[in-house]
């Protein structure tokens, strides 16, 4: 018999909805589970288990005093833990910052109260970089979020925690952010499949603006039905919402997950914008790879050249050096900050408005050309990341935070591009080297379809095996 974490989340709501399973015996399962391992992967800042247990009795009771499971909520008793850049009321939140120890918010963001109202169960907060900057999750406050894949390196980030969790079994799914890569780049390194949604397809309110709308929530998870299901729950707007995104012609993004795509064309390059980025044998071997299996299908796999050029970088890190003040720091917690973290900050403090708008400006500008090319195809492939995992201290093992910051960038030159043009992008786990680590390859698509990429994202997954070939880390 499979253990409880073996199944999806979706095959865990059927077995609840079935009384195969209850949710405090999901729950239980789950909280042992990170007692016993998570230390290992640095997956959680902080565990719930007190209300995790609490609301799992609530959904039993829920369940118990149902007439037709099939009016239950869809996600009922599954665990799907919280990023700790977002917030859940009485909860402590530390922004993954040592500056907000004790702070406990005050609020729930949107996001966190449809997945309530999903009836998921909260396990607890999963670990960030401080204020979600870098792309690779080691802080102050907790030990850094490690693969599971080879707990020595990291997990990526900002979701470096959340797909920790997932990767390790410690979750059968988690909500995770993505300002310019914080789902895809984390999903590559741990082996998971991750989406980042269309500008304005998930609310921030009702604290965190949208400004820029360079940042969402999305859903990471092992397969591709369950990240659509989640999609689906996650997906709302609020009044005051800056942006927008039309919804999925089919009703639902699980109704995409199986649908027959029909022959697509998909445009690839694997040139990175960054200058200076290399990208490792390793990366192209899984895009040739990803490129071959699209091929197979029956798709028209076009190369293409970049359709964002290395002048879009400068601009973009005007707005990433200011978006890193956005968190307000006491003076006399400023010394408790992380050198990269200070470094931005004080450049981003340096940054006027006028450059400010004019780097989003120029953005706009360069995305409407690119939106041209990408437009004439169903998809574009892209590496993900530059490089295979790589050790955890590695981003800081250089002389000055400038360097770490070029490191960054150099690593993840793909996902940030389509977080300024807003488009939806996921991560596909199709391959792993000859030492068993993961590496991802990246879909994006048109504004505002999500369901070609889950429909594609689903046909490939069928196509290599269930969980893209059965694979699990060795700790599962």
């Amino acid at each position: 018999m499979a253990h409880i974490h073996d199944l999806t989340a979706l095959e865990q709501a059927h077995a609840v909805r079935k009384r195969e399973l209850s949710p405090v015996e999901i729950t239980q399962h789950y909280l042992e589970r990170i007692e016993r391992l998570g230390p290992g992967v640095g997956a959680f800042v902080t565990v719930t288990a007190d209300r995790a247990l609490a609301q799992a009795r609530e959904q039993e009771a829920r369940l118990a005093g149902a007439a037709d499971p099939a009016d239950l909520p869809p996600l009922l008793g599954v665990p799907v833990p919280i990023k700790d850049l977002n917030l859940v009321k009485d909860v402590p939140i530390y922004f993954g910052s040592a500056t907000y120890e004790g702070f406990v918010a005050p609020v729930d963001d949107s996001v966190v109260e449809r997945l309530r109202d999903a009836g998921t169960i909260m396990l607890g907060k999963t670990s960030t970089p401080e204020f979600g900057l870098p792309c690779y999750t080691e802080t102050y406050v907790n030990e850094p979020a490690r693969t599971p894949w080879d707990p020595s390196r990291s997990a990526g980030g900002s979701s470096g925690g959340a797909a920790a969790a997932v990767a390790a079994g410690l979750a059968p799914a988690a909500q995770g952010s993505d300002g310019a890569g914080s789902i895809r780049i984390p999903a590559s390194v741990c082996g998971l499949y991750g989406i980042k949604p269309t500008r304005g397809r998930i609310s921030f309110a009702p604290i965190v603006p949208d400004l820029a709308g360079l940042s969402t929530n999305g859903p990471i998870t092992r397969t591709v039905a369950d990240a659509a299901a989640l999609l689906d729950v996650m997906a709302h707007n609020n009044p005051g919402d800056l942006y927008w995104a039309p919804p999925p012609a089919l009703g639902s993004f699980s109704a995409y997950v199986g649908r027959e795509p029909g022959r697509m064309r998909i445009a690839r390059y694997a040139t990175p914008v960054v200058p200076g980025a290399e990208v490792h044998p390793d990366v192209l071997a899984a895009y040739e790879s990803a490129s071959a299996v699209l091929e197979s299908l029956g798709h028209e796999v076009v190369e293409i050249s970049a359709p964002f050029g290395a002048d879009m970088v400068p601009e973009f890190v005007k707005l990433w050096f200011s978006f890193s003040c956005m968190h307000p720091v006491a003076p006399e917690l400023e010394p408790k900050l992380r050198p990269l973290t200070a470094w931005l900050r004080e450049r981003g403090d340096a940054v006027t408005a006028p450059e400010f708008l004019q780097a989003q400006s120029a953005l706009q500008l360069a995305t409407r050309f690119a939106m041209l090319v990408t437009d004439e195809y169903d998809a574009v492939l892209t590496p993900t990341v530059t490089q295979p995992p790589v050790p955890v201290g590695w981003f800081e093992d250089v002389d000055s935070p400038e360097e770490t910051f070029e490191r960054m960038k150099r690593f993840a030159p793909f996902a940030a591009m389509y977080n300024v043009s807003g488009q939806p992008a996921v991560n596909l786990p199709l391959y792993w080297t000859p030492d068993g680590l993961p590496i991802g390859v990246m879909l994006a698509g048109r504004f505002g379809d999500e369901g070609t990429l889950i429909s594609l994202s689903s046909q490939v997954e069928q196509s290599v095996g269930g969980f893209w070939g059965d694979r699990r880390p060795p700790v599962w």
